[in-house]
């Protein structure tokens, strides 16, 4: 199985409206519900891919009980561990004149040590089982700023693949623990290394330890440097909607090319059809499987034989 792991899991909401105007009532004409935060979303996606995903993190109080009902009705097994805090919201605001989306994050509930203690036993019991393990999203209070690098640190002890993606300390302190990849977006990697060229700052992000870099580049699909050398991946053309999730996706199709042995180039096409496809969905964690189909054969891969 594949393993996700969210420390700071929300309830997505998403709003539709006709055209947002600040400072005016907006009236909305749909709103839809997710188990959200990064790795559930991956998780989702991994598991519409046939994948059997385990999803844990935290969840608590009447929104992480919603969280988790919603989590019951999806293929991902949940392993989440139980907080006396509230699970945060996420709201989205998708402007259908525009396609525009305004995004508001909650900061999550506070993490007791106690509860850290017990997410730490459960996930080192997961590892036993899984053959990747995916480290995403941000960390709630009361979490200590280099616990990815101990959890990246735990499942190399244990044999298992790690995926770091997150952003900002959390990253950099992770990246040291040396993950196998490490896929942050092009304004997080310009953050990390004060590079915003995309292949130099990758470069850069290799040897702060990561083995390898996969950054998402937006529309423009995304870019990989690895120890056996790096790729470009773009979509054939742009996809026009809601791009929340998508880099979720992104990750899901690095994952699973991961656990299946694909080559990077594959790897790449993979993650940028499903992240192309995700736009054209209603909510992050799923993606439009036509649009899928579709994009895969046609995602175009270049290489840079000299940036590795």
């Amino acid at each position: 199985m594949i393993l996700t792991v969210t420390l700071n899991a929300a309830l997505d909401i998403t709003y539709r409206v006709p055209r947002l105007r600040p400072h005016a009532t907006n009236r909305i004409t749909e709103v839809s519900e997710r188990p959200g935060g990064k790795g559930l979303n991956v998780a989702r996606v991994l598991a519409a891919l046939g994948h059997r995903t385990v999803a844990t993190g935290f969840a608590g109080g009447g929104t992480g009980a919603a969280l988790r009902a919603l989590l019951a009705e999806t293929e991902v097994t949940d392993a989440l561990v139980p907080v006396g805090g509230a699970t945060r919201r996420t709201v989205a605001v998708v402007d259908a004149s525009s396609g525009d989306t305004t995004q508001l994050n909650e900061p999550g509930p506070t993490v007791s040590p106690a509860e850290w203690d017990t997410f730490l036993g459960t996930y080192r019991e997961l590892l036993g089982e899984a053959r990747a393990v995916a480290l995403c999203g941000s960390l709630p209070p009361g979490v200590p700023v280099d616990v990815y690098a101990r959890l990246t640190r735990a499942a190399r002890s244990a044999g298992v693949p790690v995926l770091l993606d997150t952003s900002g300390e959390p990253l950099r302190r992770g990246l040291a623990a040396r993950p196998d990849l490490a896929k942050p977006n092009a304004d997080e990697l310009a953050a990390l290394t004060g590079s915003t060229e995309p292949l130099r700052a990758a470069r850069d992000a290799r040897r702060r330890g990561a083995h390898a870099v996969a950054a998402s580049l937006g529309p423009d699909g995304m870019l990989a440097v690895t120890a056996d050398g790096a790729w470009q991946a773009a979509p054939p053309r742009r996809i026009a909607g809601n791009p929340t999730g998508a880099g979720d996706s992104a990750v899901a199709g690095l994952l699973s090319g991961l656990v299946e042995g694909l080559p990077w180039p594959d790897r790449l096409a993979r993650a940028v059809a499903l992240s192309a496809a995700t736009v054209r969905a209603p909510a992050a964690g799923e993606f439009d499987a036509a649009t899928y189909e579709e994009l895969l054969s046609r995602v175009v891969v270049t290489d840079h034989p000299s940036a590795a």
